[in-house]
């Protein structure tokens, strides 16, 4: 055996000239693992959300599918365990193209597994498609991305995300709960762009007036300066659509300041569980997230979310995407069981087909044409979590049969607790 890349690659029986093995026709195809390739943040200001996201999926996963005896490929014979090649992207969008082309072009991967972030999963779905691999994506929503999926027909979008359907289910909660008013903090970049503008549509829908949005990039430091601001705006409701570097900062500035607008959401960063380890359970009590289920939902979640926190501790949960991530390594489990290959056109054709049984339910993609897909919303379990008694729940969701709310909508949030006395 070679050992190439940390990957082995099979030299086996003499090879005559012809190409024939020991003389008896051409060499039979070997295979001793299903190699999944990822460009992840693994470094940079990504990493806080790969590390508590799709990383412990990935090592759930394996270690479930090889304990079992791996993935059984029928055009192998054989069941094949699974392996990853993961190239850390740095959190830098130059470095996440190279090194997707890399896996694609140059290790040969038979699984190209979702780059993390908006911004990035809409640079790499161009090149998945492009190259005919099929990229089920993980961390990142795709608003901007919806139009483009008629010519993208390798790509499939997992997560749930601000129109699809998050935020008309947060703007109706809030003009159920008599709120009038909104500030908005967010990130520059797509995240940003898509929940700031979503938001704004959705909000003006239900006849919440938007004070301010503002725009911050991932460096931004003076976090005082804004939190005041939203301070003296008086908001009924307190909008931070950004990432961990810049949703913890905010939070702490919130506490110094005792801001305490009635409904504050945030995210992604307050659907993890380090969000309630860095400032406390008791402390967070009433701040609302982007959650799609919890270990209420169902039994099979219980179970699931049982093992997750095992594995990773409670620090790593995430009650907002892992839950269709789960669901996405089944559908690729599913599909090359169903098909007996690893082939991705064949791939593509039957996930773009088929109703799978998963964790969610009967789970099934909406296409866009002959292009790619987008899982359908009437899958989600719940769009909108809050923290509530040290825990995560799921307290909006949309109108139809999958949703499973697990506690009722606190508004208004409780006060920060009081500073000790010194």
């Amino acid at each position: 055996m070679l050992l190439v890349g940390g990957l082995f690659v099979a030299c086996e029986d003499e090879v005559d000239d012809n190409g024939d093995v020991n003389g008896n026709g051409p060499p039979p195809v070997t295979k001793d693992s299903i190699v999944i390739g990822a460009a992840r943040p693994l470094t940079g200001p990504n990493a806080a959300i790969g590390d508590a996201a799709m990383k412990p999926i990935m090592e759930l996963w394996q270690t479930q599918v090889n304990a079992a005896g791996g993935i059984y490929v029928e055009e192998y014979g054989k069941s094949l365990p699974i392996e990853y090649l993961i190239y850390d992207d740095a959190s830098d969008m130059g470095n996440m193209v190279r090194l997707t082309e890399r896996l694609i072009l140059e290790d040969e991967v038979d699984i190209l597994f979702s780059a993390c972030s908006t911004p990035f999963i809409a640079a790499q779905a161009s090149i998945a498609n492009k190259y005919e691999m099929v990229l089920i994506t993980a961390e990142g929503g795709a608003t901007i991305m919806r139009d483009s999926l008629y010519s993208l027909p390798f790509v499939f979008i997992s997560l749930s995300f601000s129109d699809h359907y998050q935020l008309p289910v947060f703007a109706d909660m809030c003009a159920a709960a008599g709120a009038e008013t909104a500030y908005m903090i967010t990130i520059a970049d797509l995240h940003g762009v898509e929940y700031g503008g979503v938001a704004a549509m959705e909000f003006d829908r239900v006849g919440i007036q938007v004070l301010a949005n503002k725009s911050v990039p991932i460096t931004y430091t003076d976090f005082s300066l804004l939190v005041k601001d939203a301070k003296a705006a008086n908001p009924d409701v307190f909008c931070v659509f950004a990432y961990p570097p810049i949703v913890l900062p905010v939070t702490g500035e919130m506490l110094v300041l005792d801001f305490n607008p009635p409904a504050v959401i945030m995210g992604p960063g307050a659907n993890f569980g380090f969000y309630g380890a860095t400032f406390g359970v008791d402390t967070i009590e009433g701040v609302s997230c982007f959650s799609a289920a919890n270990s209420k939902t169902s039994p099979e979640f219980a179970e699931f979310f049982g093992e997750l926190e095992a594995l990773v501790g409670f620090p790593n949960v995430d009650w907002w995407g892992v839950p269709f991530y789960w669901a996405f390594v089944d559908i690729w489990q599913q599909s090359i069981e169903a098909t007996g290959t690893l082939d991705q056109t064949t791939i593509r054709d039957y996930i773009a087909t088929t109703t799978f049984d998963t964790i969610l339910g009967p789970t099934h993609f909406e296409m866009f044409g002959d292009g790619g897909g987008m899982l359908a919303k009437e899958t989600h379990p719940g769009e909108i979590g809050q923290w509530q008694g040290g825990t995560m729940e799921i307290v909006g969701g949309g109108d139809w049969p999958n949703t499973v709310l697990t506690a009722d909508w606190i508004y208004p949030k409780p006060n920060w607790p009081a500073p000790p006395a010194e």
